[in-house]
């Protein structure tokens, strides 16, 4: 299955994300060889407004295990024309002339629907503004959770923490309503809850969910365990964020078989302490985000 833009979460449909795992399968097992010249003559712009580590880092890999090449700027705001008034618009119209895929992410909610809107290559979505779409987090995020429990529908996930403002949170929620029988706590100080965009969503797909701010309420009744940053300076008292904290004694009240995701960086949301306990899956969800993202890269080229 083919597409031409990756622009947010809703744009998948339960069959093109069964065929996106089935990608990231063989991916892993490419990436196991060292990789594939398959896409030797295909050429990646990495245009990134705001900084990112992970993110620009696999999609970079991701196309050299490919067998591609990468140009990019980190720091584009900084290290582009932006910075003598450029529009955005006519920096992908000319980048989109040198290259056969962007990786964009922006710093405005719908950068990515406006560089697709003039762009002659594919435009995939890293992130765009705060509050707005993270579609490949959501996808690597998924696909770690299909990968272990090979079903999605019945899924029970407590999503925790800066959820208002949580563009990796607000994707996977998109995802997640695509499946039967899937039940959503989102657990966070009433100020950083979940927007009513996501929750018509929800609703209108018959999706159940429930507003809490005591994850204790809910920790020992969840598949998924769903951790993100609440940033500094939006509590009024830090010390908060303890509540919203993953340790060795919330290990214990968790059950014996869930799953611990975060999208990364951490803070103090998530204890090193959890590193070595089974239930610790956010290592390999950075990995996975290499196999799902040289499929997404595979789908987009392959025109």
């Amino acid at each position: 299955m083919k597409l031409r833009h990756i622009i947010d979460a809703q744009q998948f449909t339960v069959p093109m994300l069964m065929e996106l795992f089935d990608r990231s399968r063989a991916m892993e097992r490419i990436a196991a060889r060292g990789g594939t010249l398959d896409y030797q003559n295909k050429v990646m712009a990495s245009l990134f407004y705001q900084p990112s580590t992970r993110t620009r880092c696999s999609f970079e890999a991701a196309m050299f295990r490919l067998g591609g090449r990468v140009f990019s700027t980190e720091q584009a705001t900084i290290f582009s024309s932006e910075v003598q008034g450029e529009l955005l618009e006519d920096t992908i119209r000319i980048i989109s002339g040198y290259t056969d895929v962007i990786v964009l992410r922006h710093s405005e909610i719908g950068g990515a629907a406006r560089a697709a809107a003039v762009s002659r290559a594919p435009i995939i979505n890293a992130g765009d503004g705060k509050g707005g779409q993270h579609p490949t987090q959501a996808l690597l995020d998924l696909y770690t959770i299909f990968r272990e429990r090979r079903t999605l529908d019945g899924l029970t996930i407590a999503m925790i923490g800066e959820l208002d403002r949580g563009r990796t949170a607000r994707s996977l929620a998109q995802l997640l309503c695509k499946f039967d029988r899937v039940k959503i706590f989102f657990v966070s100080p009433p100020e950083m809850q979940m927007k009513d965009d996501i929750l018509e969503c929800l609703e209108t797909r018959g999706v159940w969910y429930s507003l809490e701010s005591d994850m204790n309420q809910v920790i020992d009744a969840v598949d998924v365990v769903y951790l993100t940053q609440i940033r500094t300076g939006r509590l009024a008292d830090e010390s908060g964020k303890g509540k919203f904290a993953i340790d060795a004694a919330t290990l214990q009240k968790m059950r014996p078989n869930a799953m611990i995701l975060h999208p990364l960086p951490r803070t103090v949301e998530l204890d090193k302490a959890v590193d070595d306990d089974p239930r610790a899956f956010y290592f390999q969800q950075t990995m996975n985000g290499l196999y799902v993202r040289m499929a997404l890269l595979t789908m987009v080229l392959d025109q």
